[in-house]
């Protein structure tokens, strides 16, 4: 669509509606396949205005990237009601970060997959953007944690790894549920709290999971005619203990 037929908007409308288009096309191409031409004719705009206004290709992807990033964290903030008790929060924040996800399709796909791949600036992006809801995630398990011990010094690094985990098990599930039919942000959210939430229920409880005691395993016996440990072989089969060898007179 050529500029002659472009309304005049306000830059700050018109830049999101370049946006908007960008995530589209990057979304369901790739960075590399996308094309300025698509996004300018999507957008409704001419491409120099395009270049106009958010100066080249990077520049458009990186932008794509932190306002999807901001989207996202904000959703998942905004998600969980303090209120409620431990699942009910766990529960309402996983919901909202399905939610967003299923509903912003392209918008996932530019932040988990296309944003790691093409170069570390925009990996980068993506990287603060995992560790600000991990570490919103680490928060909100150790005060529940801290909340049903009593304990009000609970370190949130001993929860920190199960806010990792549980961050990525949503990363994944969301691309399951993207990819699968009939899956939706509810179904998907209440198939974590199943996996995740029984092991962080006895967590929040003082009952944690311990590995249980296994034996040393024994050493392997050593091959037939091998030094003893401490000890070297001399010829004819001596073993002198703290590596010497020495010869062995026949008969």
């Amino acid at each position: 669509m050529g500029a002659g037929k472009t309304k005049r908007m306000p830059r700050a409308v018109r830049e999101q509606q370049m946006l908007d288009a960008a995530v589209r096309i990057f979304g369901q191409r790739g960075y590399m396949a996308a094309s300025m031409d698509e996004i300018a004719e999507l957008a409704g705009v001419s491409k120099p205005l395009v270049y106009l206004y958010l100066n080249s290709k990077d520049d458009l992807f990186s932008a794509c990237v932190r306002r999807e990033a901001r989207a996202l964290t904000q959703a998942v903030r905004a998600g969980v009601r303090p209120g409620l008790p431990p699942d009910g929060q766990l529960w309402s924040g996983l919901r909202a970060f399905f939610t967003h996800t299923a509903r912003n399709p392209d918008a996932w796909r530019v932040l988990h997959l296309h944003a790691r791949t093409h170069g570390e600036r925009f990996a980068a992006e993506v990287a603060a953007m995992r560790a600000d809801i991990v570490a919103f995630v680490t928060q909100l398990i150790a005060a529940a944690a801290r909340d049903a011990h009593r304990r009000p010094h609970l370190p949130e690094e001993e929860v920190a790894g199960l806010a990792e985990a549980l961050v990525g098990a949503a990363e994944s599930l969301a691309d399951w549920a993207g990819a699968t039919e009939g899956v939706t942000a509810k179904q998907a959210a209440a198939t974590l709290m199943n996996f995740a939430w029984a092991g962080l229920g006895d967590l929040m409880t003082g009952r944690p999971w311990v590995p249980p005691e296994e034996p040393e395993p024994e050493p392997a016996p050593a091959p037939e005619g091998a030094p003893a440990p401490g000890g070297a072989q001399a010829p004819g089969g001596a073993v002198v203990p703290g590596g010497a060898a020495v010869p062995v007179q026949a008969g």
